[in-house]
């Protein structure tokens, strides 16, 4: 069993807020499977990408803070 970092954990945490949201905003009529499951998936890369790129733009900015000093 492969076991779940720390970050892997708040991905997915946030994922499935991210998904909740989403789902619920929908008219009660689109609230379909092939919806929920595109919104599903879409939520999770979503949150992969935004983080990732959370994390290089931090990584970044504290580089060019350390190179001032």
């Amino acid at each position: 069993m492969a076991e779940i970092t720390v970050l892997d954990g708040i991905i997915k945490d946030l994922g499935q807020e991210l998904y909740q949201k989403w789902y619920n905003s929908l008219a009660e009529e689109d609230r379909t499977p092939e919806a929920s499951e595109a919104m599903s998936k879409n939520a999770g890369e979503t949150t992969f990408w935004v983080i990732q790129n959370f994390m290089i733009r931090f990584n970044d900015a504290a580089e060019a803070l350390k190179d001032k000093e």
